[in-house]
């Protein structure tokens, strides 16, 4: 009898399409699609364990999933080339590692980092991938107010009621705006995330940026706990998993 053999497959998607990474009953998502590429070509049905969940719309450009098989894949490029050719265009095959059979896709990740996007012109190549602003914002204030949350690590405000989080703790590592032409992209890295956090963040830091809110603001927001005080969430269409980093793997 063959043992198990772990593997972890490297990702890209872009979200639009799709609601989310995690099977969903009466919806289509991302997972759905890869499963049924795996059994084309594996002539059976394989479960797969995603890094995470991302929201409907939401797009990675690095999305980590682990499976386990009875057979060694012999040429893992061959079958990155055999799933590629199966999948859709919105979604890639990167990479496929083979990894200890207790390592896990999840709750094996250190960190993980996010971007979001915001552009000021309107662009159809940018639709799906950015969120269209027409007045332009203070990007000082907003970065002074992205400071801020690198001093807590309890982010309730920011959590979608009703989750079912074990704990609303985060260690964040980075939170900043860069500015690019006729775009802003706000960085954000932690070890975990709470679900919509990072769409409710860019939302208030956007509310502070257009003078709604005080970059102190911030400080009060956070330690009430209360999704209320906080940012309506953005648009999902321009939130991207961009990194997902493991002990074992050189990114």
């Amino acid at each position: 009898m063959n043992l198990a053999l772990r593997y972890f497959i490297e990702i890209s998607y872009k979200g639009s399409a799709y609601h989310g990474w995690q099977i969903q009953p009466n919806a289509i998502s991302v997972q759905e699609v890869f499963n049924k590429a795996l059994k084309v070509i594996l002539k059976k049905d394989i479960e797969t364990l995603g890094c995470g969940r991302t929201d409907t719309g939401v797009h990675a450009s690095q999305f980590y999933l682990h499976l386990d098989l009875d057979e060694e894949i012999t040429d893992r490029e061959k079958m990155i080339r055999s799933l590629n050719a199966i999948l859709p265009q919105d979604i890639a095959v990167k990479n496929i590692l083979k990894v200890s059979k207790d390592a896990h896709a999840r709750f094996d990740a250190t960190l993980r980092s996010y971007e979001y996007h915001i552009h000021f012109k309107k662009n159809p190549f940018k639709t799906d991938s950015s969120w269209l602003l027409r007045n332009e914002l203070d990007i000082s204030v907003m970065n002074k107010a992205a400071k801020i949350i690198l001093e807590y690590q309890d982010f309730g405000a920011f959590c979608k009621a009703n989750a079912d989080n074990f704990t609303n703790l985060c260690e964040v590592s980075r939170s900043e705006w860069e500015v690019k032409e006729d775009e802003i992209i706000y960085h954000i890295s932690a070890n975990r995330f709470l679900r919509n956090m990072v769409r409710a963040i860019v939302g208030t830091l956007v509310e502070v940026g257009n003078g709604k809110l005080k970059p102190e603001a911030m400080h009060q927001i956070i330690q009430s706990q209360n999704r209320s005080e906080a940012g309506v969430s953005v648009p999902a269409c321009g939130l991207f998993l961009t990194a997902v980093h493991y002990p074992y793997i050189k990114n």
